[in-house]
């Protein structure tokens, strides 16, 4: 029943939202990078699609993907930030059901953000099952404003950038487009596995310096 009303929710997002053009693809990223569980897929491949027939710029749908990330990091920033762990961990109880994220999930971050450090909020945008919350332990530690929005950019850039190349090279070929989304989400994940090993390295080379 809830897999069923989520289908509809994305329907009804993309064929409204949607149509607005630019703003709706900022919408619908915020909507993405917040606590509620819509795929970034299925805005940015389709716009990649448009850009490549010429109806839309890709710079500006790339601006707007990323900005509609910021905000929605920032939503679970200040909410973590102001909230505190206990609180969100209850709103996670009482609602993590509808939205398909639990007290497991938000703990399973939160750990990941402890264990990496701040570059986990460049790298868990990169990620899936982490992308949506890695903003709370973000504002749970307090973590500085200006380099959470800078890996934030980074990080859903990146992202943002492949959904977008996917959808511009791969067409309306949507078999081809999911068989190559696994491959590069796996090239994806083994690429943050090395920025954060070279990143812990270099961390305890300057510790020992």
């Amino acid at each position: 029943m809830i897999s069923s009303m989520l289908s509809q929710m994305t329907t009804f997002l993309v064929s409204t939202i949607g149509s607005w053009g630019y703003p709706g693809i900022c919408a619908l990223m915020a909507i993405e990078s917040s606590f509620i569980p819509f795929p970034s897929e299925v805005v940015l491949i389709p716009a990649g699609v448009l850009v490549s027939r010429g109806e839309m710029s890709g710079i500006l749908v790339l601006v707007s993907g990323i900005l509609g990330s910021i905000i929605g990091a920032l939503v679970n920033y200040y909410l973590a930030l102001y909230l505190g762990r206990a609180a969100v961990n209850k709103l996670a109880l009482k609602f993590g059901s509808f939205f398909l994220i639990g007290e497991k999930s938000i703990l399973k971050a939160d750990e990941f953000f402890k264990k990496h450090g701040e570059i986990t909020t460049f790298i868990g945008r990169l990620l899936p099952g982490i992308r949506q919350l890695i903003s709370l332990p973000a504002g749970f530690s307090r973590m500085k404003m200006t380099p959470f929005l800078i890996y934030t950019i980074l990080g859903s850039g990146i992202w943002s950038l492949i959904l977008i190349l996917l959808g511009y090279f791969l067409g309306e070929n949507e078999s081809l487009i999911k068989q190559n989304l696994k491959t590069i989400s796996l090239i994806t994940a083994l690429a943050c596995l090395i920025i954060v090993g070279i990143y812990i390295a270099v961390k305890r080379r300057k510790k020992t310096a």
